[in-house]
């Protein structure tokens, strides 16, 4: 263990400093904490705010202390690793907690309601029933989705809408609902399951009313004056496509191509975007209540919020290097079947990819109480980042002009085949660095322009 790294290291979700244990019920918290979360390190020795290095006096005496009271205090049984380290002329003591799979850990003397804590940022959070039955799901890999409702009957899921969602897929067949998990067999009769009504229940809003999307374009940096606002409540694959459209409105600056049409470039990568939404609704915990999926836009930043930590055993840093944890099966099957998503945990890295490409600022994702935050910036770094193969794309654009391009014309330009030259307009497209207009992908007549 690196006791210099640590040092430098700000506290946060996975670390604690503390000069002692003179106060052991907020150390049993921070224990419980990480156990419940993602797993940490509490430093002994070593002041909080200033990180002072102070040492411990007796270090053996203390790590017998730490491993009565973690027995005594914490149920069920945790074991954490208690190391005596050295540290220039001081003595510090290291305890380091996994991640458990016995999740909820509770203090014994306030009890499971009351005792269990997650860990939220540089604090503690006492849990609420939702998220502590969520704790006891994740341990069992269940997942709050594939939940039957057996109040309900399979009619309340609306088929037809299902079915206009996967039109562009395939054709769906009522038997379908049950191998994607829709509908599920309980006592004998087909009934929903919460993930089918949250995706395409009748009364989907009666038994989640938190499940949409509240939609927000302010003037400035803050909330203080609205300019737009929308409140998104579609089923959630056209709720997708319903966010994504409020932003494409509000961070897009127009040309004019010709007399007639008009070509918008996005502030913000569209591919960003929409992947920041999918996930948001994807991975919401909605079991929660009180509170939708929000969707902030300002005049520096886009933030999409949705309620719920992240899963359990999960940190930022996991997610920038492409690790995931499916909150929703139900959805992410559906999803994944829909197109939606390619493949889970590539979604935060293609955020990050195509704003870095933009020549973006670097996007921000962060827990903010028990809610999950990714925010866009719209100021620009660098230059957009492209090929020679795509800079002679742009170029053609650019002495095309107002007329625009079809694909087989850029093709022949640039020297590549149909379908590559297509692959690469794709991704300058979703970069917001060229714009097409057409009816469909395979609309013969559809052209693309460069975006000024």
């Amino acid at each position: 263990m690196d006791v210099h790294e640590l040092l430098r290291s700000p506290e946060g979700k996975t670390l604690e400093f503390k000069r002692d244990i003179s106060s052991p019920k907020g150390v049993m918290k921070t224990l419980v904490a990480f156990a419940n979360t993602a797993g940490g390190i509490l430093l002994i020795g070593v002041e909080d705010k200033t990180r002072n290095v102070l040492g411990v006096t007796d270090p053996l005496s203390l790590e017998e202390r730490l491993a009565s009271l973690i027995s005594d205090s914490i149920s069920p049984r945790l074991v954490p690793e208690i190391e005596v380290l050295p540290w220039r002329s001081q003595t510090l003591v290291v305890v380091q907690v996994h991640p458990s799979g016995d999740r909820p850990h509770f203090l014994v003397h306030e009890g499971l309601e009351d005792g269990t804590y997650v860990r939220v940022g540089s604090t503690n959070w006492q849990a609420d029933l939702p998220m502590i039955e969520s704790m006891g799901r994740f341990a069992t890999s269940g997942s709050y989705d594939e939940q039957a409702m057996p109040d309900l009957n399979s009619e309340e899921i609306d088929f037809r809408a299902a079915s206009e969602s996967f039109e562009p897929v395939r054709p769906l067949k009522r038997r379908d609902l049950e191998s994607l998990r829709l509908v599920t067999v309980h006592q004998g009769k087909k009934v929903p399951t919460i993930g089918g009504v949250l995706l395409f229940g009748v009364n989907r809003e009666r038994h989640y009313p938190d499940a949409w999307i509240q939609a927000g374009r302010f003037e400035g940096l803050d909330k203080s004056k609205i300019l737009d606002h929308s409140e998104i409540r579609f089923h959630l694959p056209q709720a997708i496509e319903a966010a994504v459209a409020f932003v494409e409105k509000h961070t897009s600056h127009g040309m004019d191509i010709g007399s007639v049409r008009r070509v918008d470039r996005w502030t913000i990568p569209p591919a960003a975007v929409r992947e920041a939404i999918i996930n948001a609704v994807a991975h919401a915990d909605y079991a929660q209540r009180g509170s939708p999926i929000r969707l902030s836009i300002f005049s520096n930043r886009l933030e999409i919020e949705n309620p719920g930590l992240l899963p359990f055993g999960l940190t930022v840093e996991d997610l920038r290097h492409g690790i995931s944890k499916l909150r929703n099966r139900v959805i992410g099957r559906v999803f994944h079947e829909l197109g939606l998503v390619e493949q889970w945990g590539s979604g935060i890295q293609r955020i990050l990819a195509a704003c870095r490409e933009a020549g973006l600022r670097e996007p921000r994702f962060e827990e903010i109480a028990i809610r999950f935050r990714v925010t866009l910036y719209t100021d620009r770094t660098t230059e957009p980042t492209v090929d020679a193969k795509d800079e002679r794309i742009l170029a053609v654009l650019a002495e095309a002009g107002i007329h625009g391009l079809s694909t087989q014309e850029i093709a022949l330009s640039i020297e590549l085949s149909p379908r590559a030259t297509r692959t690469r307009l794709v991704r300058l497209i979703d970069r917001g660095l060229v714009r097409e207009i057409g009816t469909s992908p395979q609309d013969p007549r559809r052209r693309y322009f460069l975006s000024t």
